[in-house]
């Protein structure tokens, strides 16, 4: 006997849709059984005419505590995660102070103990004392992330070679290696060049050739090193073109964000500083490239980089458009921004969950349990009735940004039911219940 059994829905996974029927037992898929046949549960959800879903896996995201929670913090952020279908959220370590010792990684995971909605995966950051990292690996943090240009000096690795040497230190270990890819010698030229302060200025201190090289040297450096990474969000064709040229050469793979598939610089002229963040948005020329990749399968993970500031903080004025702090909300939009690509025939469902869910699971080592629908897996599970129409507003947004940039925005389905680990937590719009979520490891 089931503990619960939904009925009637098409399961959605990454390699195609099915028919069948989703018992539940323990937390856990049990058993993916043929559509009506008998079976018993305590109890029964009709999903007839509805997508179910495995729950979505955000890979990179700041909810921004400690340190930093007049912005946000593990409980509304991960409220925003829950009404959104994002059952994973895997955090970002730049808060105060970042996450750069075991000590603050164990601080971190005390302090959402009982206070996070859906399960959360934690990330270490690479600093440029890399005499921590053997006791950061005893915690499995999800993955180790670095960064190549405008972060603090001491996690800045400006230099190829500082690069490769970083990821020689994890040679033995079995682990991810997040890399922001970026240039500073382009970042520092162009801001000793130009000092107006203008939104040109912002974009040509971070153009597509700062991405590209940032990409090739990552590139470099994994296949040298042997170590596993993942290249954090790119925009540009260039950094298209040359992820596809290059990635080959190493165990590596690539993200890019919601925002970066359909706004443009041109956009900053109407919201500008609720737009602003790193790297900068690109020509509509790049956002097509961009969007041809996607559909292309040259993408593998869509995440949000979902990085709110409270409201005062983006309304303030800045001597320079660069000033304004950079990041805007995205966990809340993650899948209805998704069902727009699948509205616009850019992609299909399983392309969704291949990209937000399988994907993102499978690479920062939660893929025996996350990222889909099948028995032994996580009842990590979302109900979307397509006869339902939905439409984002800012009225609806639960992060402390208060805003969304996709405001106004109709897709042609509706997010009815989230289910965490076998249990209801969202419901027409609404949480069910108390803070459920967990802290997730890295595998084994």
């Amino acid at each position: 006997m089931f503990d619960t059994l939904i009925r009637g829905g098409t399961l959605v996974n990454a390699d195609g849709v099915s028919r069948g029927d989703i018992g539940i037992a323990a937390g856990k898929v049990a058993a993916v059984v043929a559509p009506g046949e008998a079976a018993e549960a305590g109890t029964v959800i009709d999903a007839s005419g509805c997508f179910l879903l495995p729950g979505l896996v955000d890979a990179h995201a700041h909810l921004r505590e400690p340190g930093l929670t007049h912005k946000e913090d593990f409980s509304s952020g991960t409220h925003a995660a829950a009404l959104g279908g994002v059952t994973t959220v895997l955090d970002m370590p730049t808060d105060e102070p970042w996450t750069a010792a075991s000590e603050q990684l164990a601080d971190k995971m005390a302090i959402a103990e009982g206070r996070i909605h859906v399960d959360v995966g934690l990330q270490a950051v690479v600093s440029r004392d890399l005499s921590p990292i053997p006791r950061l690996l005893d915690h499995a943090p999800v993955s180790f992330e670095l960064f190549t240009a405008d972060v603090p000096d001491g996690f800045l690795f400006a230099t190829l070679d500082s690069i490769a040497e970083a990821l020689k230190a994890f040679a033995s270990a079995d682990t991810l290696i997040g890399i922001s890819p970026g240039d500073q010698s382009i970042l520092a030229g162009s801001t000793a060049r130009d000092r107006s302060g203008s939104i040109a200025t912002f974009l040509d201190s971070r153009p597509p050739l700062a991405e590209a090289n940032g990409i090739a040297r990552a590139l470099v450096a994994a296949a040298s090193a042997e170590a596993k990474i993942h290249v954090r969000q790119i925009n540009s064709e260039l950094g298209v073109e040359t992820w596809s040229r290059l990635r080959g050469m190493a165990d590596a793979s690539v993200e890019t964000t919601p925002q970066n598939l359909f706004f443009t610089a041109q956009d900053y002229e109407l919201q500008g500083a609720n737009l602003k963040a790193s790297p900068p948005l690109r020509s509509p020329h790049d956002v097509d490239a961009l969007r041809a990749a996607l559909s292309a399968g040259l993408i593998d993970i869509v995440a949000t980089d979902h990085a709110p500031h409270a409201p005062v903080e983006k309304a303030a004025s800045y001597p320079a458009f660069a000033d304004i702090p950079g990041g805007m909300p995205g966990l809340q939009t993650l899948l209805p921004t998704m069902l727009r690509l699948v509205d616009d025939g850019l992609i299909a469902l399983p392309d969704l969950v291949r990209m937000c869910s399988r994907n993102p699971a499978e690479r920062f080592g939660l893929g025996r349990r996350k990222g889909r629908i099948a028995a032994g897996y996580d009842a990590d599970l979302l109900i979307l009735d397509p006869h339902r129409s939905s439409t984002i507003a800012n009225a609806d947004q639960v992060s402390r940004a208060g805003y969304t940039p996709f405001d106004g925005w109709t897709v042609k389905a509706r997010l009815t039911n989230v289910f965490l680990r076998g249990r209801e937590i969202m419901r027409d719009g609404r949480l069910v219940g108390p803070a459920q979520g967990k802290i997730v490891t890295r595998e084994s």
